[in-house]
């Protein structure tokens, strides 16, 4: 048994070398069988198993003109400090796909500064992808901050956040919410934040240089509902009462305005940092995402945006 996982090991390190050589390197699949001396149909399937086992992460960097011209259509309709828009994959029904890749670029390009930021995270499926393509980094003069709570309902870690992810790959100080997403009333909630330990992390939060979010839509299958956070008769109730979308359990309408009573009495997440003074960034891409979207960048509720080129066109057409 050790036999075979040290061969497994060693085939995958043997690997990583043709990767390098062949994606940083520039070396032919020739070049890396007399390097590595193997033959050539070796090199190639060391090349694919490479590719295969995520050892290589693949970024374009040619600018597209339709991309680049919705991104400045976005910024200039909706004032967004930020925008990048990716292309769309027709044949593809991912929801982060292109877009998580997008943001981890973002994301590595702010935690490359040496001056120490506060950078505060959302929560999500796409944040969680993008955090997921980041490189090892050490960054010890960031700290990391969670808008939201990180125990589900059922008292486990909530699988969505993101915090404690992105502190281990980037060795930065983090500062998790260690509070329920929702408490069980607003009494509970407030008695929550007011404990000593976590006004220090609200303070911190609010200090936020840069924020990246996900948007959560609330039609049937909300992440909310789906991952248990609310319940099918809260979620009706929020529907009823004009609610198109959430940011960090933060329910708001088409006018982003946020929702009075239901769940918002209950949200124990932080307050989104100021929009005037930070760049606060949602991460999204989908047509049921739309409605939440456009009021998010139309009433600023984000200054930044990361999407692609489908939910861009739909954004303009609103």
């Amino acid at each position: 048994m050790a036999a075979r996982q040290d061969a497994g090991s060693a085939r995958l390190d043997d690997a990583a070398r043709a990767g390098w050589l062949y994606y940083v390197a520039g070396n032919t699949q020739d070049q890396i069988a007399a390097k590595l001396g193997v033959s050539r149909q070796s090199a190639q399937r060391l090349v694919s198993l490479a590719m295969a086992e995520g050892l290589v992460k693949v970024r374009v960097d040619h600018p597209i003109a339709a991309c680049l011209d919705l991104a400045e259509r976005l910024r200039s309709r909706f004032a967004l400090d930020l925008v990048e828009v990716v292309p769309s994959d027709p044949a593809s029904s991912s929801t982060t796909i292109g877009i998580a890749q997008a943001a981890a670029a973002e994301i590595e390009r702010r935690l490359s500064s040496t001056e120490p930021i506060v950078m505060a995270l959302g929560t999500g499926r796409t944040l969680k992808a993008a955090i997921e393509q980041l490189p090892a980094m050490d960054c010890p003069q960031h700290k990391i901050v969670s808008l939201t709570g990180n125990i589900a309902p059922d008292g486990s870690a909530a699988f969505y956040n993101v915090v404690f992810t992105m502190a281990d790959r980037i060795k930065a100080r983090a500062f998790p919410m260690p509070l329920p997403v929702i408490a069980s009333s607003p009494e509970e909630r407030e008695m929550l934040l007011g404990q000593p330990m976590i006004q220090p992390t609200l303070a911190l939060a609010a200090e936020a240089a840069v924020t990246f979010v996900g948007v959560g839509d609330l039609g049937p299958r909300a992440p909310l509902f789906v991952d248990g956070f609310i319940s099918e008769a809260e979620l009706k109730a929020l529907q009823k009462a004009g609610a198109v979308g959430e940011i960090v359990g933060w329910a708001f309408d088409r006018d982003g305005r946020l929702i009075e009573g239901t769940i918002n009495d209950r949200v124990a997440s932080a307050p989104l940092p100021s929009r005037e003074r930070s760049l606060v960034v949602a991460i999204a891409m989908g047509e049921k995402k739309l409605p939440g979207l456009l009021a998010a960048v139309t009433r600023r509720l984000v200054n930044g945006l990361i999407t692609d080129e489908r939910t861009a066109e739909g954004l303009l057409a609103a």
